[in-house]
């Protein structure tokens, strides 16, 4: 069967945008950058200046996932400041996804205490407007990139775990509060890791943490085994399109892939690009003319 995404949605918006469908996208935004501070086994301090490295949420809305601008309400809608149980440097890697009647936003926390990302929870009746919660998942190594999906009426969680050097895959054992690692996919550094459910297969995208290479695996079952595809890696020597940059979606019959363009720096914008051609032995890819989606304006919001 097809998976159709949980971060393409519908949402209810004000009249006066009635009747455009609005794709909302929870996606990082580049304000300034961060220096930290650490005396001793104490948190201290956070120094800010300009730069291009610290990170905000925000949410942009369009008539299609190709087609996203800045408006519906004032971004960022989640910062640093609205984290209120750690010493926390920045929020980032956001990933939305709805049980009636809320929605629930994953995304990274980087604590600087412990010097490692952390995954928190924010709820919004709207999609628009929300509300920080708590610290939902932490290990002794970095976590980020909260891809969370739900499957045969379950709740799973596929953080970025490059420091463990594997990929990792979580159950909610009380959604959306309690989370148990259940079993390990793949041994490596990966980074970003994004699924999708076609074709009665699962695909994995993942990306080597030096941002210029994009692996592809399948498997018949979500815990594998998985198989490294013949045509992997599907990118390489490209930081412009390898590092995946959110959930693959359906849209108008096409499977969309988001990649973080990185060539200038990271995170500099999002490009996207439809998937020709998916099975164990063929991958075709082509950049949507609406690439870039997204770009940094260098200015913040």
């Amino acid at each position: 069967m097809n998976y159709t995404p949980e971060k393409m949605i519908t949402v209810s918006v004000p009249k006066i945008f009635f009747p455009i469908v609005c794709y909302l996208f929870a996606i990082k935004a580049s304000l300034r950058k961060i220096y930290t501070r650490l005396r001793g086994a104490k948190y201290k301090e956070t120094f800010f200046t300009k730069g291009i490295s610290d990170w905000s949420i925000g949410i942009y809305t369009g008539v299609s996932p190709l087609s996203l601008r800045d408006g519906i309400m004032q971004n960022p809608v989640l910062t640093a400041k609205d984290v209120a149980d750690v010493a926390v440097v920045f929020v980032a890697d956001p990933f939305m996804i709805r049980k009636d009647p809320l929605w629930y936003m994953f995304f990274e926390v980087f604590n600087g205490y412990s010097r490692k990302g952390e995954i928190g929870l924010a709820v919004s009746e709207n999609g628009l407007r929300w509300n920080y919660q708590q610290i939902v998942l932490a290990e002794a190594f970095h976590i980020s990139y909260p891809y969370v999906f739900k499957w045969n009426a379950e709740y799973y969680m596929i953080p970025e775990t490059d420091g463990d050097g594997s990929v990792r895959l979580y159950h909610a054992a009380r959604f959306p509060l309690e989370w148990e690692f259940c079993a390990t996919l793949l041994k490596g550094r990966y980074a970003d890791t994004s699924l999708l459910n076609y074709g009665g297969k699962w695909w994995m995208f993942t990306a080597e943490s030096y941002n210029n290479i994009l692996h592809l695996y399948y498997a018949d079952e979500l815990i594998g085994p998985w198989i490294r595809h013949p045509k992997s890696p599907i990118v390489s020597g490209s930081k412009r399109i390898a590092r995946p940059a959110g959930r693959i979606v359906l849209y108008d019959g096409h499977i969309i892939r988001y990649a973080q363009d990185c060539g200038v720096h990271y995170g500099s914008g999002v490009r996207a690009f439809a998937i020709n051609k998916l099975t164990p032995n063929e991958y075709e890819e082509h950049e949507v003319l609406e690439s870039p989606v997204l770009k940094a304006s260098g200015n913040g919001w």
